[in-house]
């Protein structure tokens, strides 16, 4: 009998996934599975128990947000044996299973991991450490993150905006060296980012229309520290419109980046807190994980169409409580 281990993050997303785990469960295990359940205990709880544990299963499967998904991504890295990944996403934004395809309603999520195909993504290294699909700091790592539930699903991308312009007396300059390739970029910027999925923060990428998840390539993003609020408004407008404003940003493919500072700098990995580094080596470990995820592309963009549908309904209920 083939062996599954679930590992689940059971208080993601306001406990999303607990009126679907005992029907889940049975779903692999009339799929022929033996299942062996974890829920997390802990932060890094989901990384130990895929480190220490993934190796002895053929299927691991984990439910929660993104940083859940993080962790044993982190997890199976460290494996030699790496078996393949499903994804149950049970979180709030749920940004790379977007990136994915896989769809947020919990059962339809189970059975892509029975009927969908595993797919080879790229794993991003910091440091030490390794990340599922974004490594970010500065002042809109906050907007992202930190924007009110409740304003972003009342005024959708609006909020975003409506933060970015409170946050400018309070944006600190971060004077960086970034070496890529051959290039030597030093400039004072406000925000930068290193991505691999369509979605951050609960927001469409900036870089997102040219994404690739499995080219050993990630999409670099900095911003110059504005000037003035005008210059806000222009870089805020830029990320609505999912346009990269040259005037202001700067955008590259990178398999290997460089970050310094003078001062150390806060990053976030995967919306998780990163550390605080003045020197940072990112890389890109090209098609490091098999991730299951749906073969057809109606069903695919059924899936898009999911998460449109699902935005367009919380604004909608939210503007009724209003």
């Amino acid at each position: 009998m083939k062996r599954l281990l679930f590992i689940s993050n059971l208080k993601s997303g306001k406990n999303q996934i607990k009126p679907h785990f005992s029907s889940i469960i049975d779903m692999f295990v009339a799929a022929g599975y033996e299942v062996t359940v974890h829920t997390t205990q802990a932060v890094r709880d989901a990384y130990e128990v895929a480190a220490h544990r993934g190796s002895d299963y053929d299927l691991v499967v984990c439910s929660g947000g993104d940083g859940t998904l993080d962790e044993v991504v982190s997890g199976l890295i460290c494996l030699e044996k790496r078996p393949p990944l499903g994804y149950i996403p049970a979180g709030t934004t749920n940004d790379f299973a977007k990136s994915l395809g896989i769809s947020s309603n919990m059962t339809a999520a189970a059975a892509n991991v029975l009927h969908g195909a595993p797919f080879a993504i790229d794993v991003g290294v910091f440091n030490d450490r390794n990340f599922a699909y974004v490594a970010a700091f500065g002042a809109f790592t906050d907007v992202s993150w930190q924007t009110p539930q409740q304003l972003k699903n009342t005024f959708g991308h609006l909020a975003y905006l409506m933060e970015g312009l409170k946050s400018l007396p309070s944006i600190t300059p971060h004077r960086m060296t970034v070496e890529f390739d051959d290039e030597v970029i030093t400039d004072s910027f406000a925000y930068g980012m290193v991505t691999n999925s369509v979605s951050v923060g609960g927001f469409k990428s900036i870089n997102g229309k040219d994404m690739e998840l499995d080219d050993g390539l990630f999409e670099m993003l900095l911003v110059r520290m504005p000037k003035n609020l005008f210059e806000l408004q222009a870089i805020m407008s830029a990320f609505l419109l999912q346009k990269v404003d040259e005037r202001y940003m700067f955008s590259a493919k990178v398999d290997h980046v460089h970050f310094s500072s003078e001062e150390e700098i806060s990053w976030t990995l995967d919306g998780e807190e990163g550390g605080c580094w003045r020197e940072v080596e990112l890389s890109n470990i090209k098609q490091a994980i098999k991730i299951i995820r749906p073969v057809d592309k109606a069903e695919i963009q059924k899936v898009k169409e999911e998460y449109e549908a699902l935005d367009i309904k919380e604004q909608g209920e939210h503007l009724i409580e209003k």
